[in-house]
């Protein structure tokens, strides 16, 4: 198991050190857009909240911001060997062509009256990711990983964020080539690539790509 459960009177365990993750990246102009956008929205929560209501919205830099297509667990002392083999072998069976993947409102995953993370979401847009994510699900299950299919395609913009009303914003747009599988450094904010997978298969009738170069305009349409 990947979690460990602890009784008192028992030796703890050890802390947890590793994680495992299959993830989508976007390309470095949107991701740049995105990081603005939650720039400015932690910046007006704490306008909101008058700078005294304990806010303290942490935005995402770029190079961190990604979608989580699957996560594998936390794990002590190293990743297990035979989880990150299942993962590449799960990976290697997908088929699937490139897609264009669309986030169009801004919401929260907190729970009032907790603080927690603020989120792009989106609809008909983030179809791709959801058939991306159930390939790698069929695949993981085949080889005796627990399933897991709990699933809301997000990137995650602040964490330590109030509740917020989900809303409409521009849309963050960009075309999914491929897609990775992560080794997280815990408490360290680092990701390390173990392997990456290019989408590669038939291209569905009618269905198609976007442009390169697809930016994000980073304005909230209710922040104003």
């Amino acid at each position: 198991m990947a979690e460990q459960l602890w009784l008192p009177g028992l030796e703890a365990p050890p802390p947890l050190t590793d994680g495992l993750f299959f993830a989508v990246y976007p390309d470095a102009n949107t991701a740049a857009g995105i990081a603005k956008f939650a720039q400015q929205l932690c910046m007006e929560a704490r306008v909101r909240s008058g700078g005294h209501s304990g806010v303290r919205g942490k935005p995402l830099a770029a190079n961190r911001l990604h979608v989580t297509l699957r996560h594998l667990g936390n794990f002590a002392g190293g990743l297990p060997a035979d989880v990150v083999e299942a993962a590449k072998r799960a990976a290697a069976a997908v088929s699937m062509a490139p897609f264009t993947v669309e986030f169009d409102a801004v919401a929260s995953f907190a729970k009032r009256p907790r603080l927690g993370p603020a989120v792009l979401v989106g609809e008909d847009g983030v179809h791709g990711l959801q058939m991306l994510h159930d390939a790698l699900e069929a695949g993981l299950r085949d080889d005796g990983i627990e399933p897991d299919a709990r699933f809301t395609p997000h990137v995650t913009l602040a964490y330590g964020m109030q509740w917020i009303e989900r809303r409409t914003a521009e849309a963050a747009c960009w075309n999914v080539r491929e897609f990775a599988l992560m080794h997280s450094l815990l408490g360290r904010t680092r990701h390390i690539v173990l392997a990456r997978w290019p989408l590669v298969g038939p291209r569905a009738e009618g269905g198609g790509v976007g442009h390169l170069g697809d930016e994000f305009a980073a304005v909230s349409r209710g922040a104003r």
